[in-house]
């Protein structure tokens, strides 16, 4: 039935706050910026290696944004987890858990957007 994965919107209190974070820190590319027929900001955010897309929407009309903890991640995986850690430590980011390595050598750290919404940024070694 589904031919292919296109997008996920993630509801965020402060666009302007949260397009930085996203392209700024993480180096996704806007690709689409809008307004819905009700009235809610768009932002179509892709990130390097893929067509799928990340959909920030905010709608303050709405209520307040409250991500519950260890619900919702995000997973993009960096060149360079020593420069990610020291890029993230120069912004004043928090590393919310690890870093870590797995058995097979994987690296990984989790950090926080501006809502709280969990990112988890992944080093795979070069095998």
């Amino acid at each position: 039935m589904i031919k292919k994965y296109l997008h996920t919107r993630l509801r965020v209190s402060d666009m302007d706050k949260s397009v930085e974070f996203y392209t700024q820190v993480l180096g996704l590319k806007i690709t689409e910026s809008s307004t819905s027929p009700r009235g809610s900001r768009l932002v179509y955010l892709e990130a390097p290696g893929t067509d799928s897309e990340i959909e920030l929407c905010s709608f303050p009309d709405s209520g307040l944004v409250e991500v519950p903890e260890d619900l919702v991640h995000l997973a993009f995986e960096v060149e360079d987890m020593d420069a990610c850690i020291t890029r993230l430590n120069e912004l004043g980011l928090p590393i919310t858990d690890g870093p870590h390595q797995s058995s097979k050598g994987t690296r990984f750290l989790f950090t926080e957007d501006p809502d709280k919404y969990e990112i988890e940024l992944l080093y795979y070694p070069v095998s």
